[in-house]
């Protein structure tokens, strides 16, 4: 067992054995997943390209691979993990937030808009959603070809 030890500045953090125990606990998430497993501290991320069907159900799969994962380990997700209500999710937050930018901001100038679009609307779909980058950039064009 560690000594204790006055704590001149500052404030400690955590123990050292739980990011330890964390590492064992979720050491087999990635067990059987096709796709880039990357995992964090309060969350992870599935990525993969999908240029085809079975691409997307390769993903699909691996999601799944995941909920059981959650459900075998008593880690139980807050939504189901289907790559339709991510994309649903995303979908929502992303125009919630282009309607935002619609009632506070007077100016449709072009060189307002894209920007605003560039930073707030485009990490949440790249965040949530990898798989929608072409779609999205086609969206931009258009936006962009409309002013």
């Amino acid at each position: 067992m560690s000594k204790w030890k006055p704590v001149m500045h500052s404030v400690p953090q955590g123990s050292i054995l739980g990011p330890i125990l964390l590492n064992i606990f979720i050491n087999d998430m990635d067990s059987g997943i096709e796709c880039t497993l990357s995992k964090f501290v309060d969350n992870s991320k599935l990525s993969g390209a999908v240029h085809t069907l079975e691409g997307r159900d390769a993903i699909q799969r691996d999601l799944d691979r995941l909920e059981e994962w959650a459900h075998a380990n008593s880690t139980r997700p807050t939504a189901r993990l289907n790559m339709s209500q991510q994309c649903a999710l995303a979908a929502k937050k992303a125009n919630g937030i282009l309607g935002c930018i619609r009632r506070t901001v007077a100016s449709r100038l072009r060189e307002v808009i894209l920007p605003l679009c560039s930073a707030l609307v485009r990490p949440h779909l790249e965040c949530y959603a990898q798989f929608w980058a072409l779609q999205y950039k086609r969206d931009m064009d258009v936006l962009e070809r409309s002013q």
